[in-house]
């Protein structure tokens, strides 16, 4: 069993504008009980979805670490990916489990899925022309 991990510290490029010598701007987020899998901003950079290896996803205030929802719960695998629409309603995920779920972002209510039929894939995005989900295999 892995160890608990946390998610990676916030940083802000410093005065100079190097992303190597930045300044911590918040702490280590801490509640998954596995390993982080996939960290993504909301498009308003006001929130945070996690996925994880225990999983669950869980979604976290970006000033204040604080986490807002969560977790969500539904794979049967880890989770290693999660990203927020375009417009941050709603959050799709995928799952070693061969699934894919789309939640929504402010209630955590499962909207639609699981959608089976992957048997592998490499990255999940939204379509920002087609307002579609697509899933990169």
């Amino acid at each position: 069993m892995e160890s608990a991990l946390c998610l990676p510290l916030l940083i802000t490029p410093s005065a100079s504008g190097n992303s190597e010598t930045g300044d911590i701007i918040l702490d280590p987020l801490e509640g998954h009980t596995r390993s982080v899998r996939s960290v993504v901003f909301s498009p308003d950079g006001r929130r945070i979805v996690s996925a994880s290896g225990d999983e669950t996803i869980r979604i976290w205030n970006s000033e204040t670490g604080e986490m807002m929802l969560g977790p969500l719960k539904g794979h049967t695998d880890t989770v290693v990916s999660a990203v927020f629409s375009p417009d941050g309603r709603l959050i799709v995920s995928a799952s070693f489990d061969k699934t894919i779920r789309i939640w929504d972002s402010r209630s955590g209510d499962t909207v639609l899925g699981p959608l089976e039929g992957h048997q592998i894939w490499c990255a999940l995005l939204f379509s920002l022309q087609m307002g579609a989900y697509l899933v990169m295999l």
